[in-house]
């Protein structure tokens, strides 16, 4: 662990490769899990602001289940999160050519919407931990679904973090992403 502007971030954001491979695993992480995508309290009234700029892209399962279960739910463990379709897909989720792929973000590139999606989905692998005493830690998370992305990574020699440049940048801002890649740097220069 390195500590950059107060964020406690995991080596393995510099040390292990992953690059999203969408054609091999047909976006599985909408679908897969027990609770839906943690979101922040200021994106539940942003995905209540823009809901009928993306519930056009919803499926008819996942509109239904905004409307019975809210914007976001609260998990088992007293987090926010998405709706879920059934207990399994993310209610903001829809199928296409047997791909999976976020409404809220198909109708931002679309120019219908001006929230691009949760940062939580925008970060993934990066899951980001608040801490009681206010500190934020930066952790990879392994999940079996993504198998394909660690195998991408490899291929393109691509560091968890440089895959994640924008939603690193959009979270937490250039000044932090230029300090990762000098940890990287030094991390090299260490061995």
């Amino acid at each position: 662990m390195i500590e950059i502007d107060e964020k406690i971030v995991s080596l393995d954001l510099l040390r292990e490769c992953f690059a999203c491979d969408l054609g091999q695993c047909r976006g599985i992480c909408c679908v897969e899990g027990d609770s839906g995508a943690p979101l922040d309290i200021e994106e539940v009234d942003i995905l209540e602001e823009e809901w009928e700029n993306y519930a056009p892209y919803m499926t008819e399962e996942g509109r239904r289940a905004v409307e019975e279960q809210g914007f976001m739910v609260v998990d088992t463990d007293g987090d926010y999160t998405t709706p879920l379709v059934d207990d399994a897909a993310c209610a903001y989720a829809f199928e296409e050519n047997g791909t999976t792929y976020c409404a809220i973000e198909r109708a931002y590139r679309e120019g219908r919407c001006s929230f691009q999606k949760p940062i939580s989905c925008h970060l993934y692998p990066i899951r980001v931990t608040r801490f009681r005493n206010g500190s934020v830690g930066l952790n990879y998370h392994r999940w079996a679904v993504c198998g394909s992305a660690r195998e991408c990574g490899k291929r393109l020699g691509l560091p968890v973090y440089k895959g994640l440049k924008e939603p690193i940048i959009r979270a937490f801002g250039e000044d932090f992403y230029r300090q990762l890649e000098l940890a990287e740097e030094m991390l090299k220069d260490a061995k």
